[in-house]
């Protein structure tokens, strides 16, 4: 496993980007993490500025960003929509790195929520129907309910993607790569926009 911040200067760095370095990560995490490599830390605040996290599972990354999907009546689609940044944290532990990420976030194109849905597996698309996210239950059997009569509801055809569920994509105003060293005197390198490509600088531990 290279140790890409130590190995390459910032020139290099910023030449190749941080989706090249983000690409190479994300591939030792996935032969190495032994449960959902794609787990983020996702901080967002509400209209009055309360901050809030959780964890939630990256499906997608380009060049425009990471996306994840949920039901937008849910306390974080609802404090996204009503403060539209964020905050996302990959903490690799066996690894021992983290990316961190803040930028501004928008809702995925219909078509890419669309397919994205498609590709669920049918339970999981049902209990997109059933759950009436983040508002209180009164008890298991009562959801329980909600996903069989969903399901006899879409029984014989295929779910639709509900009208309150799709994704958001959070795009990069800032990057960090954190590599653990001894002792604690970590690598840390940040990527930000400039002039259509990206500034590298390092930050001390």
């Amino acid at each position: 496993m290279t140790d890409l911040l130590a190995s390459l200067d910032d020139a290099t760095l910023a030449a190749r980007g941080p989706f090249e370095l983000f690409a190479r990560w994300f591939e030792e995490a996935e032969a190495a993490e032994p449960n959902d490599p794609n787990a983020m830390a996702l901080a967002t605040a509400d209209a009055a500025g309360q901050p809030s996290v959780r964890v939630v599972l990256m499906k997608d990354y380009d060049v425009r960003g990471f996306v994840f999907y949920t039901n937008f009546e849910s306390d974080k689609g609802r404090a996204l929509l009503a403060n539209p940044r964020a905050g996302l944290d990959f903490h690799w532990k066996s690894l021992r790195r983290q990316v961190r990420v803040e930028g501004p976030v928008s809702a995925v194109a219909a078509a890419e929520a669309d397919d994205y849905f498609a590709s669920r597996p049918r339970d999981s698309q049902l209990g997109a129907w059933a759950s009436a996210q983040s508002r209180p239950l009164r008890a298991r059997a009562g959801f329980e309910a909600e996903i069989a009569a969903t399901a006899a509801r879409f029984e014989g055809g295929p779910v639709p993607r509900p009208p309150h569920w799709s994704g958001f994509r959070i795009a990069p105003a800032r990057l960090e790569f954190w590599q653990d060293r001894p002792f604690r005197l970590h690598d840390r390198v940040i990527f930000t926009p400039a002039d259509g490509g990206w500034r590298v600088h390092r930050l001390y531990p």
